[in-house]
């Protein structure tokens, strides 16, 4: 594994038309907004959890490439697992520095998002320590401010058969919006990188599950959702040779003469300053 020796920022912009790109449980699973302004919302969470499922459907049974946060054992048990596998007393009865960080080391060789997000493992009884991940990303926000709308739809089945006695379909709520171009921008820190693990051949898997993890994740409640560009900016040290929020004024995006109301990408164009910083190189992977 190559080791990360390069500070990367990056800007993504996607779009989602006639679904919901991120429910909100508070607020009956519609889609997220900003109360004040109606501007649109997706959790970096959601962007994450899009981009794990990518990597364990593309890289699965590969060595370094499990993922830790998934619905199928308790995290204690996976805890306890990395105990095991290191020859460490588990239930508790190894409390030593070294053997919390022995567990830590393994956790990140062995699952992805651990090595790229990070993760608080300190609970249970075989605690695992705490990771910063070096790859962040900020909440998505919509260019302009999206409208939510509720639909009334028609279940052609019931749900019990004494409903089914009374009557032959069932109504329900479908949330959506019309049309949205989210915005979301990241970082990743090549000094964090060198305590994970995370290498630049991970690096390149990020990249390729950025731009793939829409294609993987279609369903009837998010609509049609497509990745439309992904700008990376290098820069040559490990810190950095600029401030990543004079980069990220780089990209701005707005409406095209005419569009009052944007209801396609082909509405907006996306205009990039291509005057770096010295030291910063411009990439566009979409």
């Amino acid at each position: 594994m190559t080791p990360l020796a390069n500070r990367y920022e990056f800007v993504m912009l996607f779009d989602c038309e006639n679904g919901n790109p991120n429910g909100d449980p508070d607020a009956g699973n519609m889609p997220r907004i900003d109360a004040e302004t109606s501007v649109g919302i997706v959790t970096d969470v959601c962007l994450k959890r899009k981009i794990r499922n990518y990597v364990e459907i593309a890289y699965e049974g590969e060595p370094g490439c499990n993922i830790l946060i998934k619905t199928d054992k308790a995290l204690n048990t996976k805890f306890t697992e990395a105990y095991e596998a290191c020859g460490l007393k588990t239930k508790g009865q190894d409390k030593k520095t070294d053997s919390v960080r022995t567990a830590r080391d393994y956790i990140c060789q062995n699952y992805f998002d651990v090595r790229t997000f990070g993760a608080v493992m300190s609970t249970g009884d075989d605690k695992c320590g705490i990771v910063r991940g070096p790859v962040q990303i900020n909440f998505a926000k919509s260019v302009d401010p999206v409208l939510p709308q509720e639909i009334t739809i028609t279940r052609q089945a019931v749900t019990t058969e004494s409903d089914k006695a009374n009557k032959e379909t069932e109504m329900g709520k479908k949330n959506f919006i019309p049309y949205g171009l989210y915005r979301a921008e990241g970082y990743v820190s090549a000094m964090l990188a060198q305590k994970t693990g995370f290498s630049e051949e991970d690096l390149s898997k990020l990249w390729e599950a950025i731009l793939q993890m829409f294609e993987h994740d279609h369903s009837a409640a998010r609509g049609k959702m497509c990745m439309r560009k992904l700008i990376v900016f290098r820069h040559e040290s490990l810190l950095g040779n600029a401030p990543s929020a004079d980069l990220f004024e780089k990209v701005t995006v707005r409406r095209k003469d005419g569009a009052e109301v944007a209801r396609s990408w082909q509405d907006y164009e996306v205009v990039i300053d291509r005057d770096m910083p010295q030291g910063v190189e411009l990439l566009e992977k979409l």
